[in-house]
């Protein structure tokens, strides 16, 4: 008995506390019914603008590149992170588009920034207005995500 429970205690003391793996609901994320989600990018400081673009790349990682659709949605200052002049991630962002995710900026941030569609970095596009985007997609089943 006490070889039993001297095993049991190992086993317990092996696995960390509250170590799952995550459950995934049903449906389960497929090519024709992926998850969506968006992850709004709102701030231009370096470390922010890297953790959401972190963020992209987990995603995929977990539900694999065909079984999700992520989208990086920029206003305000996080316009300023798709800007050919500004950003400091260019190469990182053209490297995301290459594994399909998408980026977008708000026409209304641009605007007021005094530029237009011709400044941001190749392929990015553009709305009139980022959080109206963001709204419309979570009403058509998009989880938004504020990293």
């Amino acid at each position: 008995m006490r070889a039993v429970l001297a095993f049991l205690l190992t086993l317990m003391l092996a696995v960390p506390a509250g170590a799952a793996d995550t459950i995934v609901a049903d449906p389960k994320p497929s090519w024709d019914n992926p998850r969506k989600v968006v992850l709004q990018l709102t701030n231009d400081d370096v470390r922010h603008v890297n953790n959401v673009l972190y963020n992209a790349i987990n995603i995929q990682k977990f539900y694999g590149q065909d079984n999700v659709k992520v989208a990086v949605i920029a206003f305000g200052p996080g316009v300023r992170a798709l800007l050919k002049a500004d950003s400091t991630v260019g190469a990182r962002i053209a490297s995301l588009k290459d594994y399909e995710v998408e980026f977008v900026a708000c026409g209304n941030t641009l605007e007021v920034l005094g530029k237009n569609a011709g400044d941001l970095l190749p392929g990015i596009a553009v709305v009139p207005f980022g959080i109206p985007e963001i709204m419309e997609r979570q009403l058509t089943g998009w989880q938004v995500i504020a990293p």
